[in-house]
């Protein structure tokens, strides 16, 4: 069990159980490690209980809350073998589980014939929690057999089994119909503690089986509960005082009814509305505390000092909650705490109490105090000391006396006022308790009072300009003087300003601030404060900047139509400079920011407070705000005006770039640039989609609805592909028609290519690649724009394949990725932005075997100055590859990107390589499926004037470099099965 105690002093530790202390030491089962207590082997005989830690040092002890060791348990059933239950045939039963001894709670079960097949609650049948036992209301022959309790300990998790009870029918007939007995309900009183899940358990045995309802008397059932097990429990999560009550259920059946009515009560542990907090008082003071807690039942009280239970006695007075002290001393210092209790639960509040007891101690030595003529002056005399000592003043050798200018006050402060200089001299605060005294001299100097001048005391300037004000201060010489200056009665920071103010010190009691580059927001009250030891001057001048005008006041908008808003706006600060005119801007949904609008009248001079938008769109939701402008410049705008759309009206705009084009056959086509919301002028935005065949008369008409909407497409079976039509595109909206587009001219769509690509031809190129080739179907409409190759294994279905499509018109492509000796089907399409045509005939072609799998090996080579001439063994192919037709050198010098390739139809190659550097070569074998492995690589060094001496030195160092080419061995060992 753990403890840990917050002290300075760190703390000592011990332990008590049920409020004795443990010897740790005389017994070897304890250990004590820092406050943790550590019991051996622990047993419930000897140690079930409620522990306590001990904290104590210097200051005082203090006992923590209680904590319950217990044991959890399951025991065992009773061997003993149990009777069986005969009853008949509609006639109810209670099975008795008899549970073993067992801590804490356990959970019931019942097993019916044999493990793991459960007995199944339903309305029918009941497992109280409470009892153990299983309730059957109405038994029926599938009840017949034996049944098991069976117990689990919830801590534990431990379970046990008991005897079976067998279950089984009389013969002598069947029960009758009977009226409902409740044999399972909840105690008179059901005590709950407040946060936790209430269960309270109702059941009844009857012919037929019994219904079970619930209702709470004078109240309603907190909707927050729950029925469970066929309404046989009733569950409420939460439980909170309010639910409180008693509760009733009743069963009945169609031969009457039964009730039981039981009281819950919700309990809940103490809680704390106010502690006890550390005091600190002077010997011979009163100590008053007093802590308060809430719960149900309500709280007593206790109080501890250092740990031990505290009796009231003569100046100790203990009245629940509260505790007096009179007169304290030395002896009432330590730990105190006061415990709030009921049969749930306690808390504990701890505080210390320090009483203090000195002779009166001054921290301060003797003090220079500097006033000037006329003021008042305060000399402090603010001793430590315990109890509070008896302060008298003296002047010299004479006590000071009490006059109109002359008084103590209550906290031993001398205030002398309109101080002149016949108050100068040595002061004397003597401080004295029984346990002795102690003195402070304040030296009192009066000086002749300062003057403050700052000029100028009222400037006006402009935005950009710059000013300089000056302070002088006239005071006593043998005093030091310094300056603060404040904008708006806050201190100055000149290094936060962005460089605009600068002090300047002329002289010691003259001291300057420049403003440069002067802005609006530097206008107001400048003020100069001057300090000595012995007084502080405040002196103030004001600045006055013009510049900008202020933002206006916020737009109302007054009056909307279709195309115009009247607008309204208050004056806002000119700044000190007249404001000469207004601009109107505006903001849409469709606007990039803010726009100025045209206004009626066209000029909005200064003198005005409203004006009229005009060449509005209709039906566009428009903000409006106002920007005014002096002869300084022009100012922020005002806030925005809330958001206005502006009347329907019909649409004046015309779909631009009409066109068309495209699509399948027998479609004519129509495109055309939507017109934007911002000039669809209302609700009930579309398109009229006007056409008709070059060289007739009367218009088809057709009505897009969708404002969205960018083509119309127009089906007709009779006319030819590329039919040339006029077409115009036009708008409305519930206000009415607008105009139409210019005419235009489209032409019917070709659609897609209609027949498939001719005379295709595979050829396969290597053991990975197959060339198609086709050609272009015959001319007409619908013209292919490019082809999509389709290829599949024959073992496949089609739409397993793999496709690839030509760029452009190209009629062949080559087809790479494949696998080897392997047959496909090739099928080829055409296509255009339309569709696609018919495909070819799928047509076969098998790719060559796979190259040969060994590249050429014992590769030897011979140099002669710049020449090497290359051998090897040939290469053979194995049945399932491609037969040699020749072999590939491939020649690069190291450092180089660029490979040099020789091809040879034999099993040797002869090279000459330039003068000077080293050379890299690797042979391959080649074949109609492509080209082998590539051998190990040779390195060759040559440089200008050196020539291998003879073929044998040339052949050594060819085994020395073969000696350097690693070789992996596999060894394949066979395995038996494991």
């Amino acid at each position: 069990m753990s403890c840990e105690a917050r002290a300075s002093p760190a703390p000592t530790y011990s332990w008590l159980i049920n409020r004795t202390r443990i010897d740790v030491g005389a017994d070897f089962r304890y250990s004590l490690i820092d406050g943790n207590l550590i019991i051996h082997n622990a047993s419930e005989g000897v140690d079930l209980g409620r522990y306590q830690c001990r904290a104590e040092n210097s200051v005082g002890a203090i006992l923590s809350r209680e904590a319950l060791l217990q044991f959890a348990y399951l025991g065992g059933f009773s061997s003993r073998t149990r009777g069986g239950v005969s009853v008949r045939e509609g006639q109810g039963v209670v099975l008795m589980c008899s549970p073993p001894p067992h801590s804490p709670e356990i959970i019931y079960s019942w097993v019916f014939n044999e493990f793991p097949s459960f007995v199944a609650e339903d309305s029918r049948r009941f497992i109280s929690q409470e009892t153990g036992n299983l309730y059957i209301s109405k038994v029926q022959p599938s009840d017949v057999g034996s049944y098991i309790c069976l117990v689990k300990n919830t801590v534990t998790n431990a379970r046990v089994l008991s005897p079976p009870t067998p279950l089984t029918l009389k013969t002598d007939g069947i029960m009758g119909e009977y009226e409902p007995k409740i044999e399972v309900h909840f105690l008179p009183t059901v005590l709950a503690a407040k946060g936790v899940t209430a269960r309270l358990e109702c059941f009844a045995l009857g012919n037929p089986v019994p219904t079970i309802t619930w209702r709470k008397i004078n109240g309603n059932i907190p909707k927050k509960a729950r029925l469970r097990k066929s309404q046989a429990m009733l569950e409420i999560p939460n439980v909170q005082l309010e639910d409180s009550g008693n509760y009733e259920c009743k069963a009945e059946n169609s031969r009457g009814g039964t009730t039981f009515r039981g009281h819950l009560q919700v309990y809940t542990v103490p809680l704390w509305i106010s502690m006890i907090n550390d005091s600190q008082l002077d010997s011979g003071e009163q100590l008053q505390w007093e802590c308060r807690a809430t719960g149900k039942p309500r709280p007593t009280y206790r109080w501890l000092r250092n740990g031990e239970p505290l009796t009231p006695q003569t100046r100790v007075g203990v009245l629940n909650g509260e505790l007096l002290i009179r007169k304290v001393q030395p002896t009432d210092s330590g730990m105190y705490q006061c415990i709030a209790e009921n049969k749930y639960g306690s808390v504990y509040s701890s505080a210390e109490l320090r009483i203090l007891a000195s002779a009166p101690v001054f921290s301060a030595s003797p003090v220079t105090i500097i006033a000037t003529v006329g003021k008042e002056v305060s000399l402090e005399c603010r001793p430590r000391a315990s109890p509070k000592p008896r302060v008298t003043w003296k002047k010299g050798d004479r006590r000071v006396q009490a006059s109109r200018r002359i008084s103590v006050l209550k906290n031993n402060t001398l205030r002398i006022s309109n101080s002149s200089r016949a108050d100068e001299g040595n002061y004397v605060c003597r401080a004295e308790n029984q346990f002795g005294s102690a003195e402070l001299t304040t030296v009192l100097l009066v000086k002749d009072a300062m003057r403050v001048e700052l000029i100028p005391r009222r400037v006006e300037v402009t935005v950009g300009e710059s000013v300089v004000l000056s302070c002088k201060a006239s005071h006593d010489p043998s005093l030091d003087v310094s300056f603060q200056w404040l904008l708006n009665s806050q201190p100055l920071n000149a290094q936060q300003d962005g460089g605009h103010f600068e002090y300047i010190q002329t002289q010691a009691s003259t001291a300057d601030l420049m403003i440069r580059n002067i802005l609006l927001k530097h206008a107001g009250k400048y003020g100069c404060r001057v300090q000595t030891s012995a007084d502080t001057v405040f002196a103030e001048a004001e600045l006055l900047v013009r510049g900008p005008p202020g933002p206006p006041g916020v737009v109302i908008v007054e009056e909307i139509t279709d195309t115009t808003a009247t607008l309204s706006w208050s004056h806002g600060v000119d700044n000190h400079s007249p404001v000469s005119t207004y601009n109107v801007q505006a903001r849409t949904p469709f606007s990039l920011g803010w726009q100025t609008v045209k206004t009626d009248p066209e000029h909005v001079t200064g003198d005005m407070e409203s004006a009229v938008a005009v060449e509005l769109n209709p039906w566009v939701e428009y903000e409006f705000r106002v920007v005014a402008t002096n002869a300084i410049g022009t100012g922020d705008p005002s806030s925005p005006s809330r958001a206005v759309r502006t009347k329907e009206a019909v649409p004046s705009v015309a779909p631009a770039n009409v066109s068309g084009g495209n699509g399948r056959r027998h479609e004519l086509v129509i495109s055309w640039e939507p017109v934007s919301e911002e000039f669809q002028n209302g609700e009930g935005f579309g398109y009229i989609v006007a056409f008709r065949a070059n060289g007739t008369r009367g218009w088809k008409e057709k009505m897009v609805t969708s404002a969205d909407s960018t083509t119309y497409k127009y089906r007709d079976e009779t006319f030819p592909p590329l039919t040339p039509f006029e077409v115009k595109v036009g708008v409305y909206n519930n206000k009415g028609d607008g105009p139409f587009s210019k005419v235009v001219t489209v032409f019917s769509a070709e659609g897609e290519p209609r027949e498939a690509p001719l005379e295709v031809k595979p050829s396969a190129m290597s053991s990975s690649e197959i060339r198609v080739t086709w050609k272009a179907p015959n001319p007409g409409p619908g013209r292919p724009q490019g082809y999509e190759v389709s290829y599949w294994k024959t073992s496949e279905q089609e739409d397993m394949g793999k496709k690839t499509k030509t760029v452009a018109n190209e009629t062949a492509v080559l087809l790479s990725g494949l696998e080897g000796d392997t047959p496909y089907l090739i099928a080829v399409r055409g296509f255009n932005s339309i569709g696609q045509s018919p495909a070819s005939r799928p047509v076969q072609s098998t790719t060559r075997k796979n190259p040969p799998s060994h590249p050429p090996s014992n590769v030897m080579w011979i140099q002669e100055g710049n020449n090497v001439s290359l051998s090897w063994d040939p290469v053979k192919a194995m049945n399932n590859e491609s037969d040699v037709i020749g072999y590939k050198v491939l020649l690069r010098q190291e450092g180089r990107g660029h490979s040099q390739v020789i091809r040879t139809p034999n099993a040797a190659a002869v090279l000459t390589l330039p003068e000077g550097g080293t050379y890299i070569m690797e042979v391959r074998a080649v074949s109609e499926g492509g080209e082998g492995a590539a051998s190990s690589q040779i390195r060759v060094l040559t440089s200008s004037g050196v020539r291998a001496k003879n073929e044998q030195c040339s052949l050594h160092r060819l085994s020395l470099g073969l000696a350097w080419t690693p070789v992996l061995l596999i060894l394949m060992v066979p395995s038996a099965p494991w």
